[in-house]
């Protein structure tokens, strides 16, 4: 018997372990590909993309506004009721009929009804079948929007992160310069070559740029977060960000001749698309002024007997069918004022369209005027960072040969870390201006 009970729990086991597995080894291959292994621009985009949320939200808009166009056409078909129903009177109605009390009904009734109408014309179902397209159109541009937007944001914050990380290495650099530095200061000082100013100043030096590491280094972490917000990426998982310095600094440069042409701007084709249902909406209004006509008919069974067993073996049915027309005549005005809001707010819209130009010129000429200030600061920098390069390799060959003081040897070295680090800022500085310019003259698709 205990034999027979522990095959029997060896098998429950091995069936349980057969489903529980294959579900385990699911879900850690969902976790896999949630993630990535290596995160550039493109990728980073890629995946905000398909994941935040608030894309996904619109995506979902556009299914509710394809649902809602769907739901108004169905207007335009048949639209086929039944009612059924049962009745028994305890007390059937009576009336005095020529001196004589008369009942008017029987005890027991019941009624179906088929009732058909179709719609001949309906401005409600017509102005949604006539701005069908335009309304899935201005959902589109509405998802298109977002993903731009979305883009541009994760590029200047991933470009932020790149300057953080940037900053961090230059530190890591700096600081290992500075301890060979020290070393050197302290040796000298030892050998009573120099006094322990040169070694005080080395170690000041030092810690003030490991303080300087430890604060870009919580500046990195808060900038990563920020990037992985955006892109919806699970918060405790890392993101390895892999970028090659020479190819982004090829990536600097734009045209900056390009003439501005307004209708590339989604924004735009919105505030088109917007003017073309405000003019569907002026015609609607009017149309209030024609008649509203359906054709509809219906079949009536009519059962009624005294005796509830025998309800259904009497039918006296009815049926018709017609034409119904209707026609407001008078509503106070309300129809004219209506059509003055709908003519006002086309209006409105085409001052919408004025504005928006002007606005777009201003927002290009300030992206392509910071891009170009951008790119002059760039090139000084660039410059100057072989300069402080070169300067201190000089300086503290010199020191080593006992020409310099150390003091200019700790001006050199702050001369360069600041170079570099100016620099690189200047480098996604640039890139980031570089977005706005794109995003001004309209070329970021998606």
């Amino acid at each position: 018997m205990n034999n027979y009970i522990s095959k029997k729990f060896v098998k429950l086991s091995f069936i349980i372990l057969s489903l529980i597995i294959p579900l385990i080894s699911w879900s850690q291959t969902i976790v896999k590909d949630s993630l990535l292994q290596k995160v550039t621009l493109s990728e980073a985009i890629q995946y905000a993309l398909k994941r935040q949320p608030t894309i996904q939200q619109v995506y979902l808009d556009e299914k509710i506004t394809e649902s809602t166009i769907k739901s108004k056409l169905a207007d335009w078909y048949p639209q086929i009721n039944f009612n059924y129903n049962l009745q028994h009177n305890f007390i059937v109605q009576t009336a005095i009929i020529g001196g004589n009390p008369v009942q008017l009904g029987v005890n027991n009734t019941s009624s179906a009804q088929f009732t058909a109408s179709q719609n001949i014309f309906n401005r409600d179902a017509l102005l949604a079948s006539s701005t069908k397209g335009d309304v899935l159109l201005q959902s589109k541009q509405i998802t298109t929007n977002n993903k731009i937007n979305l883009a541009v944001n994760v590029s200047k914050a991933f470009y932020n992160v790149l300057s953080t990380i940037q900053q961090i290495k230059i530190s890591n650099s700096n600081i290992k310069r500075l301890e060979r530095s020290l070393k050197d200061a302290y040796n000298q000082y030892e050998a009573g070559i120099t006094d322990k100013i040169d070694y005080k100043r080395a170690t000041i030096t030092l810690n003030n740029t490991k303080a300087n590491q430890k604060s870009n280094e919580v500046v990195l972490k808060a900038r990563v977060e920020f990037l992985k917000s955006l892109m919806n990426y699970p918060e405790n998982e890392k993101l390895n960000i892999v970028y090659d310095s020479l190819q982004l600094e090829n990536e600097i440069f734009i045209d900056s001749t390009q003439n501005l042409n307004v209708s590339n701007r989604i924004e735009f084709a919105q505030l088109q698309t917007q003017k073309k249902l405000l003019e569907a909406s002026v015609k609607y209004n009017k149309w209030s002024f024609l008649p509203s006509v359906s054709a509809n008919g219906a079949y009536n069974f009519n059962f009624q007997n005294n005796n509830f067993v025998d309800l259904y073996n009497r039918n006296f049915p009815n049926s018709y069918a017609g034409i119904t027309l209707g026609l407001p005549i008078f509503q106070g005005g309300k129809r004219r004022d209506n059509i003055n809001i709908a003519q006002f707010r086309l209006r409105r819209n085409e001052l919408d369209l004025e504005v928006f130009k002007n606005d777009v010129n201003s927002e290009y000429q300030l992206a392509l005027s910071t891009y170009q200030s951008n790119f002059a600061n760039y090139l000084a920098l660039k410059e100057n960072t072989g300069l402080a390069k070169e300067v201190y390799d000089v300086v503290n060959l010199q020191y080593r040969s006992g020409i310099k003081t150390y003091l200019e040897v700790i001006v050199s070295e702050t001369d360069l870390r600041t170079a570099e680090i100016n620099y690189f800022n200047a480098v996604y500085q640039l890139l980031i201006s570089k977005v706005d310019v794109e995003k001004a003259l309209g070329q970021i698709k998606y």
